[in-house]
């Protein structure tokens, strides 16, 4: 395999080792998957390449790319880097605010933009930027150049040779993407990635997959975060076959058809399918359901050393031959590794996944280092339960003195873009990134996420608390779907929380409770009593100053696209706590509750 140092040498293994691959990017349009071939990859990144440097694109040239997952994502990713530009690429569902502020601090010239709905979003911010030359579409969006448009400009260009010349010219220290962080306070920062960057990440990752050029991949996390997006370069760097989904509501579907041998997901999207295969066990009768939650209950016990004995492995055979052969099977049969990234995976459902024959392995890292800094692996002792893995073997970790994470290597950013003092106070005098997330070394060779350092809170009467965990152990439970712990200068710890709304449904179905809204059903007295219940049992299991004494029921999901989530399904808790002030205040000035009273069923 040739070697990659820069993003677009990865078009040189689809010039030779896969220059025969028919489908190395799928996408779907009216019930059909559209392949784009090895030989189209490398010719249309290299006409659109052409097309920019007809438009006057030079090296530094700042270029926007607003779209959800596409082949063409990656074919606008190749172009651009192969003119030197850099590309921003930006999330569709950002607000009008970030777009003006985005747009003019990374001092954007062209925006390739999705569809006509993006449009909608950026053309009155486009028109107040004279810096903006020009805006192509991918879908057609009236008085809107069409991406083929720049393809037809690259077509008859005569500037071949200048491009080999500005690609012999690009080395891995140079700029290839910045990257603007969600940040939940404030404005965004542009995090500054080289080629190096990238590339030294994506082919450390790649060892840990023993995949074939054979397989299939699904991706439907935003490729315009490092996450995904460094999978992706994985992916084509293995030679897979990349499928994208487009209608996140659709994913369950989407496994069932492709049939995918892998793909990235967030925590909360692995809790979701979780709650929603034992909404199904509840459902069943007699037999069936005590065999299905027998199965989880082994699950949940599941080692990877098989120290539970023989007799433990028997019972687990049994449960995957009765149980959960048709988890796999829902999730199209051929899954064997789930990446989990963005956010700490409960030990509990990591089991779980294992014990059922789906390899899920944790990884850690931020924008601002490409983003992996540890993951677990296949490799004997590759994985323990409770820890993101071992550090990456081209990564550096260290423990501060007040339990924050400081890393180095060369997936290490280069600083922020327009942001010299936040660049060093972000990475020291000695060249070590402070991350901002606290942990520890387990056994000398694994890492533990313990929290955020800016996340902790003090309460009035001087007891610190770490919210993090104690909302892990909340959101366990199938009636909670997301949970915010608050509390900072109070006398103790409350939470919103927001119901699994399916689960209740069908909980209510069980019971025989009518349900006719949401907003009805949280005020409900049989609901709030079940509530209180599930509330006081996950109590009994934490510290005395981490109990919820008192927690406030909400009407309406949690999603990216209200705020309450960044785009990685992170809480952006300052939104949060502004949007629902009234809310927190009533909850603290309501009787407070007596969970030792409430009895459990």
């Amino acid at each position: 395999m040739k070697p990659v140092t820069r993003l677009f040498d990865i078009l040189d293994l689809f010039r030779d080792e896969y220059s025969g691959k028919p489908d190395v990017f799928l996408s779907k349009s009216k019930g059909v998957w559209h392949p784009i071939s090895a030989a189209d990859y490398v010719c249309l990144s290299q006409y659109l390449s052409l097309g920019f440097l007809e438009l006057g694109v030079t090296p530094g040239t700042r270029i926007a790319t607003v779209m959800v997952n596409c082949p063409e994502w990656n074919l606008f990713d190749m172009a651009i880097s192969q003119v030197g530009a850099i590309q921003v690429p930006i999330y569709p569902t950002i607000s009008i605010e970030n777009y003006q502020y985005i747009f003019a601090d990374a001092d954007i010239e062209y925006v390739v933009i999705y569809n006509q709905e993006i449009c909608g979003r950026i053309k009155h911010t486009v028109a107040k930027l004279p810096s903006i030359k020009g805006v192509y579409s991918i879908q057609k969006v009236r008085g809107v150049p069409g991406w083929t448009d720049l393809l037809e400009i690259g077509l008859t260009s005569s500037k071949t040779g200048k491009l080999e010349q500005i690609k012999a010219g690009i080395r891995p220290e140079h700029i290839a993407s910045i990257i603007y962080t969600s940040g939940t306070t404030g404005h965004p920062k542009g995090v500054m990635l080289s080629h190096g960057n990238f590339v030294s990440n994506f082919v450390e990752c790649a060892k840990i997959s023993d995949f074939t050029s054979d397989e299939k991949a699904l991706s439907f996390l935003p490729l315009c975060h490092v996450y995904e997006r460094m999978l992706n370069y994985v992916y084509q760097y293995l030679g897979m076959s990349v499928y994208y989904a487009t209608a996140l509501d659709q994913i369950p579907d989407y496994l069932k058809e492709v049939k995918p041998h892998t793909f990235a997901a967030v925590p909360r999207v692995l809790e979701k399918i979780y709650n929603r295969v034992v909404s199904e066990g509840r459902n069943l009768k007699g037999l069936k359901k005590s065999v299905f939650f027998w199965a989880l209950h082994l699950g949940h016990k599941f080692e990877l050393d098989h120290s539970l004995g023989w007799f433990y492995d028997v019972k687990l055979f049994i449960a995957n031959l009765l149980v959960f052969t048709r988890w796999r099977k829902a999730l199209g049969g051929n899954v064997r590794l789930i990446s989990s990234g963005g956010a700490s995976l409960h030990p509990r459902l990591a089991r779980i996944f294992w014990a059922a024959r789906l390899k899920v392995l944790e990884g850690y890292g931020l924008t601002e280092t490409s983003p992996v800094v540890a993951v677990q692996n296949l490799t004997p002792g590759g994985v323990k339960f409770g820890t993101v893995g071992p550090i990456l073997p081209n990564v550096e970790v260290k423990i501060a003195n007040d339990g924050e994470i400081l890393c180095k290597g060369p997936n290490l950013m280069l600083g922020y873009v327009n942001r010299p003092e936040r660049t060093s106070e972000a990475i020291d005098s000695d060249g070590w990134f402070h991350t901002g997330d606290i942990g520890v070394m387990i056994d000398g060779k694994y890492l533990r996420i313990t929290d955020r350092k800016k996340e902790i809170f003090k309460t009035s009467t001087g007891k610190y608390i770490a919210p993090h965990p104690i909302e892990q152990r909340f959101t366990e439970s199938p009636f909670i779907d997301h949970i915010l712990v608050i509390g900072e200068d109070r006398k103790y710890t409350a939470a919103l929380i927001v119901p699994n709304f399916d689960h209740m449904i069908s909980w209510c179905r069980v019971k025989g409770i009518p349900y006719r809204s949401n907003r009805e059903a949280i005020s409900d007295e049989n609901i709030v009593r079940r509530f209180y219940k599930e509330v006081n049992k996950i109590n009994r299991d934490l510290g005395q100053t981490e109990k919820i004494k008192k927690f406030r029921l909400l009407p309406d999901e949690w999603t990216i696209e209200t705020g309450e989530l960044s785009p990685t399904m992170k809480l952006r808790r300052k939104f949060i706590q502004e949007k629902y002030f009234k809310e927190i205040e009533e909850t603290y000035r309501s009787p407070e509750y007596n969970y030792r009273d409430v009895t459990l069923e």
